[in-house]
């Protein structure tokens, strides 16, 4: 039987050992740190010592030695903050490589500007203009996608077309926006501790929020029961909100909204009614190739023909194989950018 001590003998030691490990390490990479970080917005590393690295460019694999994988979780962690989404691994696991899947998510400290997005061909030209009308006309809009679409990237340009004077409040799993705007507040959720309390979620900030008199509210991304509190916040006075929600297509964000607002207990109908008032407009992201883009801007419209309202998001801008169509909801759109009735 191994006594309590040594365990905790031997799973200090490996702590003693990696911590050095990573301290030693730093000052071999610290020359190539710049280029490293600027370029990276995701790092993914499996056994055997292989690490993917996400740039805007796409996915490349690079082998390296355990030692430039510990620094990097080093030197990015601390300095950056970044947010780590899961440790698969528990501390009494840290010597079972194979068993050991880090990932890290780079977050970028500057937004992009609208004319940069243009250029990187993020946005079409064309659309440009289009997207400038949705915030200034202070419409609601979600920015929907698949997962490393740039949703994010996109919302956050798009608050940097909001007028300076106005006040903005951000409601976050893990703060990524980062706004060029002068009046910015931030909320952050928070995990319950080690005795189950003391979390705050994303549906507590959003009604918190509605107290701090929002000019805009703003949801980073609505994955769950905080949906409800969002569509009644933008019923009830606070135009021009917006989010990001993950979805397969700009047709099913409607869907998507349902299933996440029946985990706070409204029903379709209901769900229906208020995303008809609340959202406008859907700006759906893809990956094409190797680049992210904008692929299609949606207006969102209503329907009674079955007795019941059927919500759905009709595509009134699309760019499908390198070309750029209009589509049956353009006049509703051009309507609304016009100052036409929501």
């Amino acid at each position: 039987m191994i006594h309590p001590h040594e365990d905790l003998t031997r799973i200090t030691l490996k702590v003693l050992f990696i911590g050095g490990l990573l301290v030693a390490s730093f000052w071999v990479i610290q020359p190539f740190l710049p280029a490293i970080i600027w370029a990276m917005t995701l790092v993914v590393a499996t056994w055997p010592l292989m690490i993917w690295v996400q740039r805007h460019a796409g996915n490349s694999r690079g082998i390296a030695v355990l030692v430039m994988t510990l620094a990097l979780l080093l030197v990015l962690i601390v300095p950056l903050g970044l947010a780590i989404g899961t440790i698969v691994a528990n501390i009494d696991q840290i010597g079972d490589l194979a068993r050991t899947i880090l990932s890290l998510r780079v977050p970028r400290r500057r937004t992009f500007t609208l004319d940069e997005l243009v250029e990187s061909g993020t946005v079409a030209q064309n659309w440009a203009m289009v997207l400038t009308g949705v915030v200034r006309r202070r419409l609601g809009f979600l920015v929907s996608g698949g997962t490393g679409t740039g949703k994010t990237t996109v919302l956050g340009t798009l608050l940097g077309l909001v007028d300076p004077a106005e006040r903005v409040v951000l409601v976050e799993d893990t703060s990524e926006l980062t706004p060029a705007l002068p009046h910015v507040v931030r909320l952050e959720a928070r995990h319950a501790n080690a005795e189950g309390a003391g979390s705050l979620t994303l549906a507590d900030l959003v009604r918190q929020a509605l107290r701090m008199r929002p000019d805009r509210l703003v949801v980073g991304e609505c994955r769950g029961p905080e949906v409800r509190d969002l569509l009644a916040a933008l019923n009830t006075g606070h135009a021009g909100g917006c989010g990001t929600v993950h979805a397969n297509a700009a047709a099913d964000v409607p869907a998507r909204l349902e299933a996440l607002a029946a985990l706070a207990g409204l029903d379709r109908a209901a769900t229906a009614s208020q995303v008809a008032s609340a959202i406008d407009v859907v700006v759906h992201l893809s990956r094409v190739g190797r680049d992210r883009r904008v692929v299609e801007i949606g207006v969102v419209e209503t329907d009674r023909g079955t007795g019941d309202l059927d919500v759905r998001v009709v595509p009134a801008l699309t760019w499908y194989d390198g070309r750029e169509r209009t589509g049956p909801g353009w006049e509703r759109l051009a309507s609304l950018l016009d100052g036409g009735r929501r």
